[in-house]
């Protein structure tokens, strides 16, 4: 059988690469378009819109490879020949990445150059492959799976591989939203068409598909079936002119979800769509009793104790469990306040305006007895501030602002839903790796990992560890005041990252600071962005590990309002 170049992995992540390469949303959309076009196999087309756009499998299949960090970096140190600690840790740390490291350890060491050769795998051997690995358990057979497909793949295919193994992001600068653009710039329809398919099939492969058969409106909503969430934008990057026209109500300290109810079956979904009911058998037994209609609601998950919602860290211990012990029950129970209605009495409401599925949602939780946010009517910015002040208080993020006409708009950033936060804080960091960007920043360094000083630490030996990446906040101005420094403190190149000497400090703004044992400071900070250099500071200036755990025991400790006192949220 000839092998068409359009239906082989290896097409796929050089389009993937080049499109990563690529300035400008509207190129890269045209690039993935003229691709898509090409694939005349619905087998071939529905697989390359998947693993651009979800993963290793649909978002609908409820599979996983699950196959760790240190499993397939293991592997690469054995493959490559080298020692794992002495050579691959180093340098992934200097990379960021280690599906960037394990590409360029492959392309570059004579012993795994031995290994390797193009086979030229077709995106279907590619989709067994993972299937294969979904089928096992043990370290060792998954290991075996991984060394057998990576002697059949160019280093290109491996990183990309990998990168869809883990259903994180590709890191080209090219997310579901594009993909939807082009699709429909690929089959000649519209684009809201298109999403609306996405969001109601979930599965952006069968998107694809329905839309070159020209099978749009064939396709039906089903519950059970996540839909992708409608999104807010911060209020500084939208002005608002009528502040009349727009609800107030608080924004959580917890996770985003979507439940759905029909009978006593209830499903909860995560934001990145994953089915997460299992972690919380409490809010599903909370339901299952409400005696409810066929509903889909969005809301926010929080653990709440004593009348009062207690800090995102507590959640955290919930966040990931299959079976909570009754330990953790007791000690972090959860609870699920709605704040919009997706789907109601069989039919789904996302073109109602807000007021409209808010009547809906107000006559349901009156009826069936749980809870939704209180929401406010406002008349000018004075009212924002004090309702903000409020939020703080009961230890709440901030505050949401909901455009009083707006539809679900699902999947989408716009001016309908405005978030107003405050900082969780900041600190002084040194600028460790400077990472060179794509797409509008090619040809520059614009992701940095930043680092805090571990110099007087006895746990640590070296002077300044990693405590998160951060890759805006600057104005071009100052980016190429940092580019032109990078020149004259780079002490390593490791292909597209440069390992810096200790010299730029950055100030640096997070909204929470989150433990992550997987880290070397077990510490990670919850969107971290510049917020100034500060070119009057030295590397003995950058705030400590110390600081930062200390940091992260005063907001866990913060006294919150009881919901007693004009409360976030209500029964009925």
């Amino acid at each position: 059988m000839t092998i068409k170049p359009t239906n082989t992995f290896y097409t796929l992540s050089r389009i993937a690469q080049t499109i990563g390469e690529t300035r400008g949303s509207h190129a890269k959309i045209r690039i993935c378009a003229e691709y898509f076009m090409q694939l005349d196999n619905d087998t071939d087309l529905r697989l390359a819109a998947q693993f651009l756009g979800e993963g290793a499998f649909s978002d609908l299949s409820d599979k996983r490879t699950t196959v760790g960090s240190r499993t397939y970096s293991t592997l690469a140190a054995e493959f490559c020949e080298i020692d794992y600690d002495m050579v691959f840790k180093p340098s992934k740390t200097a990379l960021g990445s280690a599906s960037e490291t394990i590409e360029k350890l492959l392309n570059n060491i004579p012993e795994a150059q031995k290994k390797w050769s193009a086979h030229g795998l077709l995106l279907k051997e590619i989709e067994d492959i993972f299937e294969e690995l979904q089928s096992v358990s043990s370290r060792a057979d998954k290991q075996s799976i991984l060394k057998n497909a990576w002697a059949k793949m160019t280093p290109l295919e491996v990183k990309f591989f990998l990168r869809i193994m883990g259903r994180g992001s590709l890191r080209i600068g090219f997310e579901s939203k594009s993909i939807i653009s082009s699709i429909a710039k690929a089959f000649d329809k519209k684009v809201k068409d298109v999403r609306y398919v996405h969001m109601i099939t979930g599965s952006i492969g069968k998107t694809a598909l329905l839309a070159r058969n020209d099978q749009l409106e064939d396709a039906q909503f089903k519950l059970f079936q996540p839909i992708s969430f409608m999104l807010a934008s911060p209020v500084e990057s939208r002005s608002v002119e009528d502040f009349q026209e727009y609800l107030v109500e608080e924004k959580f300290d917890g996770m985003r979800c979507q439940i759905h109810v029909k009978q006593d079956k209830v499903h909860i979904f995560s934001r990145d769509l994953n089915d997460i009911t299992h972690s919380f058998p409490e809010i599903v037994s909370f339901f299952r009793e409400r005696d409810l209609p066929e509903i889909i609601l969005d809301g926010e998950i929080c653990v709440f104790r004593d009348d009062t919602i207690m800090p995102f860290q507590h959640l955290q211990k919930r966040m990931g469990l299959k079976k909570p012990t009754k330990k953790i029950l007791a000690e972090y129970p959860t609870l699920l306040i709605s704040y919009d209605l997706l789907f109601y009495d069989g039919e789904p409401v996302f073109e109602h305006t807000l007021i409209e599925r808010r009547q809906l949602l107000t006559d349901l939780s009156k009826r069936h007895n749980f809870p939704i946010t209180t929401q406010h009517y406002i008349q000018n910015k004075d009212e924002i501030d004090t309702y903000f002040e409020q939020a703080l208080a009961h230890g709440n993020e901030g505050l949401m602002l909901k455009h009083k006409h707006s539809t679900y708009e699902y999947g989408q950033r716009r001016k309908s839903w405005l978030k107003v936060k405050k900082p969780g804080g900041s600190i002084d960091t040194i600028i460790m790796y400077a990472h060179a960007g794509s797409g509008k920043r090619g040809g520059t360094y614009s992701d940095f990992t930043l680092g805090v000083s571990v110099r007087d630490d006895e746990r640590y030996e070296e002077e300044f560890i990693p405590i998160g990446k951060a890759y805006g906040g600057y104005t071009d101005e100052e980016l190429k005041k940092i580019n032109n420094r990078i020149k004259e403190i780079t002490a390593e190149k490791y292909g597209p990252t440069l390992g810096l000497y200790p010299d730029i400090v950055i100030e640096l703004e997070f909204d929470d600071i989150q433990v992550n044992k997987r880290t070397k400071a077990n510490y990670t900070l919850r969107f971290p962005r510049f917020k100034a250099i500060r070119w009057d500071l030295s590397p003995n200036d950058v705030d400590t590990l110390k600081d930062v755990e200390r940091l992260y025991e005063e907001k866990l400790n913060q006294q919150r309002l009881a919901q007693d006192q004009n409360p976030s949220f209500q029964f009925g």
